[in-house]
């Protein structure tokens, strides 16, 4: 049998050690849930604590706490120091809710009991290829969620998180300057269309989604956070139906990835028909490598698999869809992200 270097310094790791190690996947996210849920990080960005306080200020068993830091801090998460107490990591810093791009929210939502649950239906979603979402729930994801406002809220926060912890990113990648007004379809609360007007002060921006999204928005305030309230208009609607028409540029961030084939063909029909005749469209996608190569898509492309209807892409993929919407696609822009920048084009 071969063997490979283990990531942590130990030494070589035997094929069986290794594969082992990947089925404590789920102990290590859960781990991070709880950290996160509890708010660990907050409690120690003044400086390191021990269990038995952390354990008091969080209504938790102090014995069992400590062994719930012991195994992050073998990880890498939290650090401790020979009198037993806890202190943040640079990876820790990141669950802290009070710093900006703070991936709290993100931790907490992946570990929720609603979330994990379709997880145990997995095999209904590969010998059927449909959600196992909806086999767990009874519904599907969107139309759960729509009767589930806590749960929705803690989605929506995720991906809130996610998106301002990359934005910068994002936005150093493409010259969003060289349009004067922007469409964000399906934007959700605008924290990236806020960040996007803050850096282009002569860009207009739209936010395209539904009614319940839109009025989130207004609540959230993430325009008059960024002080870009009077360039900004907040419009409700479906893209399965229709766009406001005559912008620039129509950006789609993880719009594409939760649905079918043929539901991207529809909506980037619609992209079409409203974009300026030499307008863009900019869909703002994780892209699947080629072949066996290392790819974070590729396991994200299993959760649309378990909970919608949609799936990661290659570039090929991406293509095609572009194609079947009458469209062309022109580049693809890498970035200090997950993801990358598709634009496409009229022909």
């Amino acid at each position: 049998m071969g063997t490979s270097q283990n990531p942590q310094g130990r030494g070589p790791v035997l094929p069986s050690e290794a594969l082992l190690e990947m089925t404590a996947g789920h102990v290590v996210a859960q781990l991070i849930y709880v950290a996160g849920k509890l708010g660990i990080a907050d409690l120690l960005k003044d400086g390191p604590r021990g269990a038995g306080e952390l354990a008091q200020a969080t209504a938790t068993c102090e014995r069992a706490l400590y062994r719930v830091l012991r195994a992050l801090a073998s990880l890498g998460v939290f650090a401790e120091d020979a009198d037993g107490r806890f202190a943040l990591t640079p990876v820790a810093q990141w669950l802290r809710s009070d710093v900006p791009g703070s991936l709290r929210d993100y931790v907490v939502f992946v570990g929720e009991a609603w979330h994990l649950r379709p997880w145990e239906e997995i095999l209904h979603s590969v010998r059927t290829g449909r959600p196992a979402f909806d086999v767990a729930h009874g519904a599907p994801a969107f139309e759960w969620l729509g009767r589930h406002p806590e749960a929705a809220q803690a989605a929506d926060d995720a991906m809130t998180a996610l998106t301002a912890h990359f934005a910068p990113a994002l936005i150093e990648a493409f010259d969003f300057s060289t349009a004067a007004s922007l469409v964000d379809v399906g934007g959700g609360n605008g924290v990236l269309l806020a960040a996007i007007l803050r850096a282009c002060p002569n860009l207009r921006g739209l936010l395209f989604d539904l009614p319940y999204a839109i009025e989130g928005a207004g609540a959230r305030g993430h325009f008059a956070a960024q002080g870009v309230s009077d360039r900004v208009e907040l419009v409700a609607g479906s893209f399965f139906e229709s766009l406001p028409a005559g912008a620039d540029l129509y950006l789609l961030k993880d719009i594409l990835h939760d649905w079918s084939d043929e539901e991207c063909v529809a909506i980037l029909r619609n992209c079409r028909r409203a974009v300026a005749p030499t307008g863009r469209i900019l869909a703002i996608e994780r892209v699947v490598e080629p072949g066996s190569a290392p790819s974070p898509a590729k396991l994200l492309d299993i959760e649309m698999l378990v909970m919608l209807t949609g799936r990661e892409r290659t570039e090929e993929e991406f293509r095609a869809l572009f194609e079947a919407a009458g469209l062309r696609l022109s580049r693809v822009l890498r970035t200090r992200s997950p993801w990358r920048l598709i634009e496409a084009v009229r022909p």
